[in-house]
């Protein structure tokens, strides 16, 4: 495992860490709380220091099963970087099927609630960093949720102040990166071999001012493993019931086919592995987060980080 700093002001971090979203119980099909503990454990065993997770993951429950292992084996230098403002606590969980009744919420209160929650939830004394949730533009024109990161940060509650930026809105939220320069200290971008629209404009403005990048939907929520056809279903509450829905599957799938030529350079490396790769080797990208349900997906994953750098041409 490879580290590096997360930015001119950010912890030191694994190049690969660790998605938590799909271990909260909700939106990826079924989970087992006791695999996914497996699944913790290994991603510390194999060297990762850096789990992404969200309060509206599982209402709570990636945080908790998160806390489950740091009690059990210790903070030491693990970073836990959580997001908060999507309002899930006043949802109710029998009906909501994980999205309907949530509502983005970015007032500055309701921010410094709910950081003081996932603290409590985490079993720490301060969040090392704390991100807004992929908010939309229109909320984050407004003073309230930046205020809130720098009373968050004065009162140390939280180390480090991120964003989550809007999935397919990379150029059009990247002014604030300008704006707000002094306080952020990291962003979370959708980046993997076939959606690099970040490259453009958002990853230039993160080398300018020597703010973080890490890296979500590295694998495409799974396609970029290889391990998906044209015949794929989602069931349940899968949220790839619309994110790859068949269209997109096929369009995905096709551009997939097209670099071929790319996976067959490292025979040695699984399509996963290779994609994880991609994902941090463009200069801007400290940390790339895949999912991982299992044990045997997270060493996989983790092994990436040793591979050798995959530079494609600039689009």
């Amino acid at each position: 495992m490879k580290y590096t700093k997360l930015g001119k002001r950010g912890p030191k971090v694994s190049t690969i860490g660790f998605g938590a979203w799909a271990i909260g119980g909700l939106n990826w099909g079924p989970t087992d709380d006791q695999v996914s503990i497996k699944a913790l454990h290994a991603a510390l065993d194999a060297g990762v220091t850096f789990i992404d997770t969200a309060d509206v993951y599982g209402f709570g429950h990636s945080e908790d099963l998160i806390a489950s292992v740091i009690k059990e084996r210790g903070k030491g230098d693990v970073i836990i970087a959580t997001k908060a403002g999507n309002d899930f606590y006043y949802a109710d969980k029998e009906t909501d099927e994980g999205y309907g009744a949530i509502q983005q919420n970015y007032k500055k209160e309701y921010l410094i609630e709910a950081a003081e929650k996932s603290l409590k939830r985490l079993g720490v004394e301060t969040l090392d960093i704390l991100q807004l949730h992929s908010p939309d533009l229109e909320k984050l024109e407004r003073d309230e949720p930046w205020e809130a990161l720098s009373i968050l940060k004065e009162q140390g509650k939280i180390q480090h102040a991120g964003l989550s930026i809007q999935s397919f809105k990379e150029s059009d939220q990247a002014h604030l990166l300008d704006k707000h320069s002094d306080l952020l200290d990291c962003i979370q971008v959708r980046y993997n071999l076939l959606e690099r629209k970040a490259e453009k404009l958002l990853f230039p403005k993160a080398l300018e001012h020597g703010i973080g990048v890490i890296v979500r939907i590295p694998m495409l929520f799974g396609l970029l493993s290889g391990k998906f056809n044209r015949k794929s279903i989602f069931e349940g509450d899968d949220h790839r019931q619309f994110n790859l829905d068949q269209d997109k599957l096929e369009s995905y799938l096709s551009k997939m086919e097209s670099m071929a030529d790319l996976f067959e350079r490292y025979p040695n490396w699984s399509p996963a592995q290779v994609a994880l790769r991609f994902g941090i080797s463009h200069p801007a990208c400290h940390v790339s987060i895949p999912g991982g349900k299992t044990p045997e997906q997270v060493q996989e994953n983790s092994a990436a980080s040793d591979m050798p750098e995959i530079l494609l041409k600039k689009r």
